[in-house]
Order: C-alpha cells, then structure tokens, then sequence
C-alpha cells in the first residue's frame, strides 16, 4: 500500500508516464492499494493542512510506503527553513516511527551543486541515495551513488542503473565458468548477415555482422579475456557449429590452451576445434590438441599469406566463408605498428573478396591504432566499465550505451544488454 504525493506533476502526467513503465496505477488507486495525493496548488499557509492530509491518507489504507515527490517543491512553499524542518520532524516522528511507514523523499539537485536541500534531511534520513544523469563520449549515462544507508555495510557504493522498462541496478560484473554446458544452438543467419547470436546485439548492429566486414572491438584496461569473449565467442561459435571455419590470430596473453576452455563451454568439441580452427602464435606449441600454427615473426608478408591462406582452404573445404580474428596487439608487438596496420589493411581486403567476417581487437594502450583503423571497419564497438558495470556502445553505427551481463539461461555464456535509458 503506498501514498505518493506529487508536488510537480499531475494525476493524469503521472500515471501516463507510469504506464510506459508498464505499471498500471489507475487499476492500483481503485483496489486501494495506490493513493495519489495531487498538490500542484499548495500555497504557503496550507503546510499543516498538507501535512494532516497525508497523514490521513496513510492511515485509510494503511500505506507501509510513502512517497513525497519532491520535497524540494514543498520545502519551497515554506516560510522559513524553520518550517522544513518542522515537515521533516513530522515525517520522521509522526509518520515513520508511529505509523511505520518507510519514507521517500526525493531531493531536486541543481547541476554543479552538491548540497541537499536545506542541510536537515541527509541527517534526518536513515539512507541518502543520489541519482545522476551524465555523458560517456556524448551518450547518456546513469549512475546511483549510495551517500548514506545506516545499519547496512557496502560492498560498493557507486553502480549504474537504467529506465528501461522500469528502475534496475546493475551489479558489478561477474564471469561465472559453466561447469556443465550445453550444446551451443545456431541461430540461422538472415541475407547478408552473419549473426552475433544475441538478438538485442544484432538489433545494435542493424540485423547481424554484414558478410564481407569488418567489426573492430576496442576494450579499456578493465576488461579481462573473458570478458570481451562473452560478445567474440557466441559469434564463433555459431560459424563452428555451421561447419564453417575459424582462423585465429590471438591478442597477447591468449593461448591455445585458454581458447580450447573458452569453447568448451558451448559444447564444442575438442575434434571440432581441431577441424575447424587455425591458431597462429608467435611462439612454439608442443602437444596441442588443436591445429596449431606458428609464425616466427621474421617476414610479414609471409606470415600473412600463410594466416589468409588457411581461410582459403576453409572456403575449398567446406563451401562456406570462415571467420577471421586478430589481436593488434599483438600483430604490433610482433611487426611494429606500420607493419600491423598494412596487416589488417590487406586482410581487410581478403576477407570482403572472400564474402567473410573478420573481428580485430584493440586492448588498452593501442587507442591511436584504434581510432586509425576505425576507417576501415564497417562496424566498432567499444567495451569499458563504470562502477563494476561492463558497458558496449557502437561508435560505427552509432549506439547508446548497453549494459552487458552474463546470459547462462541456455546452458552457456551469452551477453544480455540492456540499454541505458
């Protein structure tokens, strides 16, 4: 049972906003579970009268919440900060300890300040939450910074959130191994497209990853392997289990080893990977379970005819166009940064001859290089982290900011974004 008394908007705004949240606040107020207070007209000398009138509100449903929407007009209606403090008083002493209804009031900031209210209410208030809208690269973000809240011991004070269809929260980001996974499922491709395997991100990307492109994916210092192939490996995925091939070029710190586990959790077989997959490493590999190749890193022009050829030899094998990846980083460790740009500018080339899709991956520390070969890609996403939140926004096309968590519904790791409304 809840009062909510509205000091800015009016009965037929609020439950018309309401109703884009799905809530239907009209059906609740004729069930006398929803009372709706409107004082759009409170004028100075009607404090108590106000007062008096939530009071009996709250006791003819009996509300266990009480909602003052904002405190900040009321307060503004008062004839001295006296007054404020004596509605505050009454809401604390009268209404939330005698009646035992738990309180909202919210507080109007105004940007650039960092004071609330008249001073009393943060000390009067068992928590203080603030609300904020800011900027990432132009697109909107929402943060929640949890100032007060007694009794209780935070883990972490600070965390994103989102309107989209209704208040949530995000809590910091977890990857969570999957110990018993299920076969991966394909999701068929649509013309022209190849897809990502989650409907929201092909919905991001206009219908999928366009045959023949490039999508370069750009990550901050705060995205760890597994984090950035929850969005690389359900594409992969979905071309290994279409029989198709894969030919894999690692950013540094990926071994063969850590792919072969990273598959795994889709139900892929080991004698799949070992059909279907090419794994270039600067670096010798005994006794791999995996096809396994290496490059000594000596002659570029070689070593990338050798990377494109086993795509070609996908294509003659099984009719389909492979998937390519590679790590700048570790093309620019290897070859130098002028080398590595001409790398993935002639791959580029094959890879739309071919009618397939190639994904580079930038890590932090390479933002230049990024910004260098956003010329080329078709598409470009960006992955970072804001309070523990995992974020994604396409630069190319350009998107809003989703937050990504860890989809396992299905029996393996899939990303579920949300976006930042």
């Amino acid at each position: 049972m809840v009062v909510y008394v509205s000091f800015g908007e009016s009965r037929d705004a609020f439950y018309e906003n309401m109703q884009s949240f799905g809530f239907d606040f009209e059906r609740l107020e004729r069930e006398d579970r929803f009372r709706l207070l409107d004082m759009l007209a409170v004028k100075e000398d009607g404090i108590s009268a106000i007062l008096n009138m939530i009071i009996a509100a709250i006791s003819r449903i009996n509300a266990r919440r009480l909602v003052i929407d904002s405190y900040s007009a009321l307060s503004q209606a008062c004839k001295d900060p006296l007054e404020s403090r004596i509605i505050i008083q009454t809401v604390a002493g009268k209404i939330m300890r005698e009646m035992g209804c738990t309180t909202l009031l919210i507080e109007e900031v105004p940007v650039g300040s960092e004071r609330i209210g008249f001073g009393v209410e943060e000390f009067v208030a068992d928590g203080v939450i603030m609300l904020k809208a800011s900027e990432l690269e132009g697109r909107l973000i929402r943060s929640l910074k949890i100032l007060k809240l007694r009794g209780t011991k935070l883990k972490q004070n600070k965390s994103v959130f989102t309107l989209d269809g209704g208040f949530k929260v995000f809590t910091p980001f977890e990857y969570k191994p999957i110990e018993k996974p299920k076969r991966f499922q394909l999701i068929p491709d649509k013309p022209e497209k190849y897809s990502t395997e989650s409907i929201l991100f092909d919905e991001v990307l206009g219908g999928g990853l366009p045959k023949g492109s490039i999508m370069l994916l750009e990550t901050d210092e705060r995205i760890a392997v597994f984090w950035h192939s929850l969005l690389v490996c359900p594409i992969v995925a979905n071309f290994i289990t279409q029989a198709r091939g894969y030919v894999c070029f690692p950013s540094m710190g990926v071994d063969p080893l850590l792919l072969r586990n990273i598959y795994r959790q889709y139900g892929i077989t080991d004698e799949e990977l070992k059909n279907q997959m090419r794994v270039f490493v600067p670096f010798e590999v005994h006794d791999s379970p995996l096809n396994v190749i290496e490059i000594k890193g000596e002659n570029w022009k070689e070593d990338l005819n050798k990377f494109l050829e086993a795509g070609r030899q996908f294509i003659e094998q099984t009719k389909q166009p492979p998937i390519f990846l590679l790590g700048a980083d570790s093309l620019k460790t290897i070859y130098g940064e002028e080398r590595c740009e001409q790398i993935l500018n002639l791959c580029a080339t094959e890879v739309r001859r071919m009618g397939a899709v190639a994904i580079y991956i930038t890590k932090a520390g390479y933002r230049d290089l990024a910004i260098k070969l956003s010329a080329l890609a078709d598409t470009y996403i960006r992955l970072t982290r804001r309070h523990g939140c995992l974020l994604l926004y396409g630069v190319k096309p350009r998107t809003p900011i989703y937050a990504v968590e860890m989809d396992i519904s299905k029996g393996y790791p899939l990303p579920k974004l949300t976006a930042i409304l």
